[in-house]
């Protein structure tokens, strides 16, 4: 169960005060440079939020650098967080609390925080040379620049020096643990327990001087907290327990969720996988999760390029195991070639998309939706395939099942859209029961009698899929034009239009085999649907609920399969007056729509590398409804 994508939920307003009474949720924020652990203490304080049974969704943003040059701007990596007492369904959109472990990320990050929210400063890297790193002139502490928030100043680097000192680490790796001590303190702000923290640590470092001298660093940060509480410098706030469905959860990513749905999907198609990949930014953690998964019929190769990745996927599939790759937009690029070879031939293969920033390297570890056109039309010649776009970390599960069962059941490729966004934040999951999903058991062919390579299944057009070896079935197969059944090379024009015709057809069939296109909030008919795909489900969803509680006539409406569109979807959409489709590029969903449906649709557009936010979309809406 995706957490995010329960409507039925509330949420406080983002950036509302911090305190316990009028707030049900928080919105923090920890930054500082890329080497000071910024990532471990964003997903350590996770897993004591979700511990503690409160709902969360993360972001992590981090730079594309593998180690930017200390102290400056381009070096800061942050982690946001968005927890509360009921469902959340975005990681929020001004921080109440920024942590800056350095000048460079308060510059960063300061001026996004919610006006008289809440600033802590380690104010031991605040020295000359780091402040003019970062592009201050003056020490933006003494200058009014912060005199819109609440500012609290700590020295955590020398405090973090001083409780490690008892134990036998270096000064270097004492400092490396202010990560830690950061993590005690915002653990006692927000009542969590540290026990999960130093299982990790134990378990990480074992018994030894570096394992103790972090935990004395957590612990410390902790007991700081407590001992500042008594002067009223540091608020303290418990927020109440989400009533979860009953079940076993877990914290998940997207590459994490999408990875155990391919393995799912594989299963309940009864196939093993073969996953082949080329190391790429934000794509790479599917290859290293799944290769840790061989118990489960799971092979990986790590290939030496991305037209070799998916060669090797496709010649896996050509043997009767499930092919799949992965990369982003520069990778998937280079694949395109194999990508038709798998439409001429037929045969099915999975290709994850996880989008990033672009054209050609762009931003590698920011989020865009860049790649919509590029999976439905960037092939040569006419060359069709389904298309499916995850929303969130949790529906990825679901959305990899679904491009198994498509791949196999219509035999041909599909494309499985995610984007660095979703890869990297996590939030709770409601671990499913297999038991819960229908099979769809794979048949390869082994009968010789009146066997047709392209003879096809009369409700599907699927060609039948046949393991090479198997006796009485030897048959040829390839990139050029096939005749129709025998699959013999053919040149004949008629032929090639029937041939063109039937893997159109085929496609264009699955609209009938997937679920009708719904309406996630709002009414079914009005003055704005709302349209969206992808991960900005939780920014449009959370928007559109609140402007319905203010009294608007807007709806939500988001799309998972791309091609072919729901059967529904085009009538839907003329039941609306006004249709504004919310995207994270320069309009691709909303051109792709207005060739499907013939009518006027508006768009609100965002290409920066950062998430759509739920204020964006909510002005977006009033600017329409509000004339």
């Amino acid at each position: 169960m995706n957490l995010q994508t329960d409507p039925s939920q509330g949420e406080s307003s983002d950036g509302a005060p911090l305190s316990e009474a009028d707030s049900d949720s928080v919105v923090v924020r920890f930054a500082g440079d890329s080497g000071d652990g910024i990532q471990l203490l964003g997903g350590q304080f996770s897993q004591a939020t979700a511990l503690d049974n409160n709902s969360l969704a993360t972001f992590p943003d981090f730079p594309a650098e593998i180690r930017a040059p200390t102290g400056t701007t381009y070096g800061v990596s942050a982690f946001q967080i968005k927890f509360g007492s009921r469902h959340i369904r975005t990681s929020g959109d001004a921080p109440d609390v920024l942590v800056a472990l350095n000048p460079a990320a308060l510059k960063v990050n300061y001026e996004q925080v919610l006006r008289g929210g809440l600033i802590i400063l380690d104010t031991g890297s605040f020295g000359e040379r780091n402040l003019k790193k970062a592009g201050f002139e003056v020490d933006p502490r003494e200058d009014g620049t912060l005199k819109e928030y609440r500012t609290i100043e700590i020295d955590i680097s020398a405090l973090t020096l001083e409780a490690t000192k008892p134990f036998d680490v270096t000064q270097k790796e004492a400092l490396r643990a202010k990560n830690l001590w950061t993590l005690g303190l915002v653990d006692w702000m927000y009542g969590r327990s540290l026990d999960a923290t130093e299982t990790f640590i134990t378990r990480k470092f074992g018994d030894s001087a570096i394992s103790q001298a972090n935990i004395a660093a957590l612990k410390a940060g902790h007991a700081y907290g407590e001992t500042a509480e008594v002067s009223g410098d540091i608020p303290q706030t418990r927020l109440g327990e989400v009533k979860f469905e009953p079940g076993e959860y877990r914290l998940v990513s997207g590459a994490e969720a999408l990875s155990w749905g391919l393995v799912a999907g594989c299963k309940l198609a009864g196939i093993d996988m073969t996953f082949c990949s080329y190391p790429i930014t934000p794509s790479s953690p599917i290859l290293h999760i799944l290769s840790r998964l061989k118990n489960f019929g799971v092979t990986t190769f790590q290939a030496e390029d991305e037209i070799a990745a998916a060669c090797s996927a496709l010649g896996a599939s050509y043997t009767g195991k499930m092919g799949i790759t992965a990369s982003s937009g520069p990778g998937i690029a280079l694949k395109t070639e194999a990508i038709g070879l798998a439409i001429s031939t037929e045969l099915p293969l999975i290709i994850v998309d996880t989008q990033r920033a672009g054209p050609s390297t762009g931003l590698p570890t920011k989020t865009e939706q860049s790649d919509l056109f590029l999976t439905v039309w960037g092939r040569n010649a006419d060359a069709p395939m389904p298309v499916l776009s995850a929303r969130s970390p949790g529906d990825c599960f679901e959305t990899a099942i679904e491009a198994v069962r498509l791949a196999t059941k219509y035999m041909t490729p599909v494309f499985l859209l995610s984007d660095g966004y979703i890869a990297n934040a996590a939030e709770p999951w409601l671990i499913p029961s297999m038991s819960d999903y229908d099979p769809f058991p794979v048949s390869h062919r082994t009968d010789p009698e009146g066997f047709q390579p392209f003879s096809r299944d009369d409700e599907t057009l699927a060609r039948p899929w046949v393991k090479p070896g198997t006796p009485g079935l030897m048959h040829r197969i390839g990139g050029i034009e096939k005749a129709d059944g025998s699959g013999n090379i053919s040149y004949d024009p008629d032929n090639h239009q029937l041939m063109t015709d039937l893997r159109f057809a085929k496609i264009d069939g699955i609209a009938n085999d997937i679920p009708a296109q719904t309406v996630e909030s709002g009414a079914e008919k009005g003055k704005l649907a709302v349209v969206g795909w992808g991960s900005t489900y939780g920014p449009i969803n959370r928007a559109v609920t609140r402007m319905l509680s203010e009294g608007y006539d807007v709806s939500h409406i988001h799309i998972r399969h791309i091609w072919p569109l729901p059967a529904n979807l085009i009538d839907l959409l003329h039941d609306f007056d006004e249709v504004l489709v919310a995207e994270m590029n320069k309009g691709q969903m909303l051109t792709f729509l207005r060739s499907q449906c013939g009518r006027p649709i508006e768009g609100h557009l965002k290409v920066n590398g950062q998430p759509l936010t739920i204020h964006e979309v909510q002005d977006a809406i009033r600017a329409r409804l509000d004339k």
